[in-house]
């Protein structure tokens, strides 16, 4: 066999013509890596600064019996003040106006009412001139369907109903189904109910169940404004079936704009005592004890900012005006009831309750109700509201029932189980 005979100058040259090459293609190589990361390494980018923007540095945090995480975080720096147009925001510390003519009711006990707590309030309390935040885990961003997602609803599905204005059949296609006691056509500043706590059944994660006011302005198009309050059992945002308190707002029919609680900036905080997203303890229970919360929207027609008061003493804090187009003037429609998602797992109806799971004709301490709803007018007055309308996509499902005596005023029951022999 013949031996080629390379000279060490050969080798000099051969060695720079044949590595050069494997140079320059392991670095262009190398910067393709950097400029184009795995994506399971860009999610965890994403969720990390994700993290850092929503979880400010707390004054003192406080571990919560049911695994949250509830960081008490100085007035000023909350999530609201990352709104560019708050920078310089001055945070109005109470209202200028309250409704007046709130309905007495003495004549019915609020021991259920005051004996509801959150949970985390076993654990100690937020020192004053800061606000409670549920602390957002790793594990809730990664279950949401995406990092800009979370904390927001689908778009697609989840404006609320009109019942004069949306087909039944368009909205079935939409995944979610009410049963709501609603007004319309007259200008209203606010909005007031008492409703009792359950724990609705979940069955799947990526339904949730909840009840709750809506305060809507605008056409129920692509211009929704909607602020929203009351509570959910949401196991895709929470990460388990526990109730909770929550907020929303839009003033886009759900697309770009608006979130649950503190997730996005928007909702300024002033009550160091109540914590948005937290969980409420106890909840009501069939044929047995009934607790109920009161909640109160309305709007301060001086500042034009949007309050909000949990219970007889607690003012949480405010929308501000701008975040708004419609609600920036008044709303045009409230309603109140129940929303759930139905997915319809293994082509058949959800399973998932709507308030206690039982149909309104099961009556007080079977059903979900409100009570004593009522509505703000432009002279600030709480008031009956008048021509109450109902509406459910389907009755056999889930189901409202109105009705008014003089300890409840204005009520309603309201629920269902979902999945029946009559709705398959």
């Amino acid at each position: 066999m013949a031996v080629a005979y390379v000279s060490r100058s050969q080798k000099k040259v051969l060695h720079k013509v044949v590595l050069l090459p494997i140079f320059i293609f392991l670095g262009v190589s190398s910067l393709s890596c950097a400029a184009r990361q795995p994506p399971a390494s860009r999610q965890k980018l994403q969720v990390h600064k994700h993290l850092k923007r929503l979880n400010k540095t707390p004054v003192k945090s406080i571990q919560s019996p049911d695994g949250d995480m509830i960081d008490c975080v100085h007035i000023s720096h909350q999530p609201a003040f990352d709104h560019p147009f708050l920078k310089d925001h001055k945070i109005q510390m109470r209202p200028n106006y309250h409704p007046e003519g709130v309905y007495n009711e003495n004549r019915v006990s609020n021991e259920r009412e005051n004996r509801i707590k959150q949970l985390w309030h076993v654990s100690g309390t937020c020192p004053e001139d800061t606000i409670p935040i549920r602390r957002t885990k790793e594990d809730d961003l990664l279950r949401a369907s995406s990092v800009k997602r979370y904390g927001k609803k689908k778009h697609t599905s989840v404006v609320p109903i009109t019942p004069n204005s949306v087909d039944p059949d368009v909205d079935n296609e939409s995944g979610h189904q009410h049963a709501i006691a609603y007004v319309e056509g007259d200008k209203y500043y606010g909005a007031k109910a008492t409703m009792n706590v359950w724990e609705p059944k979940i069955q799947q994660p990526n339904e949730f169940s909840l009840s709750q006011m809506w305060i809507l302005g605008g056409s129920f198009g692509e211009d929704l404004n909607s602020i929203e309050a009351g509570w959910q059992v949401s196991p895709d945002l929470y990460g388990d079936n526990n109730t909770r308190l929550f907020t929303y707002w839009t003033s886009d029919a759900y697309q770009a704009t608006g979130c649950y609680n503190l997730l996005c900036s928007g909702f300024i905080q002033i009550n160091n005592n109540i914590a948005m997203g937290a969980s409420i303890s106890p909840v009501s229970a069939f044929r047995n004890s009934q607790y109920d919360i009161s909640i109160l929207i309305w709007k301060d027609q001086k500042e034009g900012n949007w309050w909000m008061q949990f219970g007889n003493g607690y003012v949480l804090g405010y929308w501000p005006s701008f975040l708004f187009s419609y609600l920036a003037e008044s709303a045009s429609m409230i309603e109140w009831g129940g929303e759930v998602v139905n997915s319809e797992p293994d082509g058949q109806h959800t399973s998932t309750q709507m308030g206690s799971g039982r149909f309104p004709e099961e009556g007080f301490g079977k059903a979900s109700y409100f009570r004593n709803i009522q509505v703000v007018d432009k002279e600030n007055q709480l008031r009956s509201p008048k021509d109450i309308g109902t509406f459910t996509e389907q009755a056999n499902c889930y189901d409202v029932q109105t009705g008014s005596n003089s300890d409840w005023g204005h009520y309603f029951y309201y629920g269902g189980p979902g999945r029946n022999p009559n709705c398959p």
